[in-house]
């Protein structure tokens, strides 16, 4: 891991982007703390470019209340090279979604099964450097999606001990069956009216959660659309495990 930048945001957030061997990130660590700091991972649906305002509110709100945040790029997004295969199955599903006809399961298979096989490697890569530095403690939380990644996560990493997962996204028949073996708290997050997404898909994987504490929150609007409130409602979820 080597940080290639620094720059301190006008709230006192220190942002540092890195290089994981090949893999760009951010860290965001509070102003001032006492102690090493909780880290929550955040994912994304690729492009970091793309992506940094909405991740940078994210990861700043998340410092005001304590807790060091960090994100990678995703597998063939941004600047990493592209997944010839993952391209195909993208441009298969959106002819579907055009056409109004059903997704099929082969095709969320050969979209997301690559991508989540390759970040979840990288995402536990990712945390082994970040909680060896002195300012960040454990746990660990993760917060965001795409939603696969994040099940796979909290079944194969012991050190993330809550999740903030976001719904809308297409998930594989496999997923569901990791999903049965999630039982850490987590806070799923739905946008009703997400545009392009199978609403029922969502509500089927949060019943499969093995987890005792799970909460759905289920929010009007389309899939950008995630009122600010659930910000603060992820805090205080977090405050509750990581601290």
């Amino acid at each position: 891991m080597r940080f290639t930048s620094e720059q301190r945001l006008d709230d006192g957030v220190l942002e540092r982007g890195f290089t994981l061997g090949e893999i760009p990130g951010i860290l965001w660590t509070p102003a001032s703390a006492s102690a090493p700091a909780p880290l929550i991972l955040m994912g994304h649906p690729g492009g970091l470019g793309r992506m940094y305002p909405r991740l940078a509110a994210r990861a700043r709100h998340s410092a005001a209340e304590g807790y060091a945040a960090a994100t990678i790029e995703l597998p063939g997004s941004g600047d990493r090279p592209r997944i010839a295969a993952v391209d195909e199955a993208r441009a298969d599903l959106r002819r579907a979604l055009e056409a109004s006809e059903p997704v099929a399961d082969e095709i969320v298979d050969r979209l997301v099964l690559p991508l989540v096989d390759t970040a979840v490697p990288e995402w536990r890569a990712a945390l082994d450097a970040l909680v060896a530095l002195p300012e960040i403690g454990g746990p660990a939380g993760y917060a965001g999606g795409p939603i696969s990644i994040g099940v796979r996560l909290a079944v194969v990493e012991p050190r993330i001990s809550a999740a903030v997962l976001f719904a809308g996204s297409f998930v594989p028949r496999a997923i569901f069956e990791e999903a049965r073996q999630v039982t850490i708290p987590l806070l799923v997050l739905l946008q009703w009216d997400d545009e392009g997404n199978d609403r029922q898909m969502a509500l089927d994987l949060f019943d499969a959660f093995a987890s005792k504490e799970k909460t759905l929150h289920a929010n009007m609007g389309g899939h950008t659309g995630v009122p600010q409130h659930e910000g603060d409602d992820g805090n205080r979820f977090f405050a509750r495990h990581l601290k």
